[in-house]
């Protein structure tokens, strides 16, 4: 387990913001769907991402890896396999693969590591038992056998989970023999994240009818077409390096989609709820050295944001409250207890509550030893962290970064942090 020491000091610069994992998840998948050959651009081979491109081969796709870039060549069908799909820790993977892999009448496997073996998956084994598929678990969790073919009609889907069990039938119901029906059962967090899909989807020549987010129609028989896609830049990554701006010095983020659909790019409007000094130039967003005041933030449509939310508010004046955000608890940690505990290592004043956190801002904190709990947000964050502490942050399994961004330490380097992988012998 490796770990990483950091001497506080300020961050400035330009950088290019990685490409979004959540794109990138789903334009692989449709284009491992389309009939002839497609090729995605702006890749990063994080660990989340090689599990995608590996299950989409299971199914049938035939992948060419170049630096940054994927050729995707199919027929545009299902493969019939037999094969066990190692997801790895992506919880997008194994929610998006498992009704996919259901298209044809299939006996397969999906396997994982970490939390994701005991993440939640109750709304694909209740749509099992209603569709008649054939399913083990050990008590629930991970290694998880299916057989069965998924068949059109009424989807009954609960909206306040997690938004990737409705992307994965949006991905698979068009191809089956029949029209369906996805019905939404409860209030829908994170709507942007549908948006992404539905937007891929629509690329890629599939027409999907959005009921107000109430229900979703889905015709049966659709082709995927071939389509060449570049990946756009991340908000949920810019976010650690907007903040680090904003509690450092002037740092230029680029390759970012200021028209994108991603939900977290409410980032940039926290930041100026927050009083926080952010600009637009040619397209570019710089953020500069500010004094922030706390708020009340909804993280209802963004939880990916929490864990570097947390961080900006141990710096802003005041208190800022986190709400709706009980969903985190069940992500690569419960980010809720993580962050709350890590922090307060580092004499953050911060309250953990069952769906939110409370926080008091102040000038600086302590600095200390710290752990990831090996989810790739939280090391992020507390890196992020290091650059108001008064004394050097050792981040304990500081490669969980790798899950989703296997450049951060570089790039955090690049823009003037002094970070070394340390031995907690030395």
């Amino acid at each position: 387990m490796k770990s990483m020491k950091i001497e506080p000091r300020s961050l400035r610069g330009k950088i290019n913001i990685p490409p979004s994992k959540s794109l990138a998840h789903r334009a692989v998948i449709a284009a491992a769907l389309a009939d002839g050959v497609s090729e995605v651009t702006n890749l990063v081979y994080s660990k989340d991402i090689t599990a995608t491109l590996k299950g989409m081969e299971n199914l049938g796709a035939k992948i060419i890896q170049k630096d940054d870039s994927v050729i995707i060549e199919s027929n545009g069908e299902v493969k019939k396999v037999g094969q066990i799909f190692d997801c790895e820790e992506s919880g997008s993977t194994i929610r998006f693969l498992i009704p996919l892999s259901l298209a044809v009448d299939n006996d397969v496997e999906f396997i994982g590591k970490g939390k994701l073996i005991s993440r939640p998956q109750d709304v694909y084994y209740s749509m099992f038992d209603e569709k008649n598929i054939e399913f083990t678990t050990d008590n629930g969790n991970l290694p998880l056998k299916i057989k069965g073919k998924l068949s059109p009609g009424i989807f009954n889907v609960k909206g306040n989970v997690s938004s990737q069990f409705i992307t994965g039938l949006l991905f698979t119901l068009p191809l089956l023999d029949g029209n369906s029906e996805i019905k939404i059962t409860t209030k829908l967090e994170s709507i942007g994240y549908i948006d992404l899909t539905l937007d891929v989807l629509r690329k890629f020549g599939i027409e999907i009818i959005n009921n107000n987010y109430e229900s979703f129609s889905i015709k049966g028989n659709q082709k995927y077409k071939a389509n060449n896609h570049r990946v756009e830049g991340d908000f949920s990554q810019a976010a650690f390096w907007l903040t680090a701006g904003i509690i450092g010095d002037e740092i230029y983020c680029g390759d970012l989609n200021l028209e994108s659909l991603q939900g977290d790019k409410v980032i940039i409007d926290i930041i100026k709820e927050m009083q926080g000094n952010l600009e637009i130039k040619d397209g570019i967003v710089v953020v500069k050295s500010s004094i922030t005041k706390g708020t009340v933030i909804d993280v209802s449509q963004c939880p990916d944001l929490v864990p570097i939310l947390a961080v900006l508010a141990c710096f802003s004046q005041g208190k800022t409250e986190i709400i709706n955000g009980a969903r985190v608890r069940i992500k690569e940690s419960d980010r809720l207890k993580a962050i709350t505990t890590e922090l307060k290592k580092l004499g953050a004043n911060i309250e953990e509550l069952g769906d939110g956190l409370v926080i008091h801002g102040s000038d600086s904190l302590k600095g200390g030893i710290v752990n990831s709990w090996n989810d790739h947000r939280i090391a992020m964050a507390l890196a992020v962290a290091s650059i108001r502490c008064e004394g050097p942050v050792i981040i304990e399994d500081s490669s969980s970064v790798n899950k989703s961004y296997p450049n951060f330490w570089e790039d955090f380097s690049m823009l003037g942090g002094k970070a070394v992988e340390w031995s907690m012998g030395e």
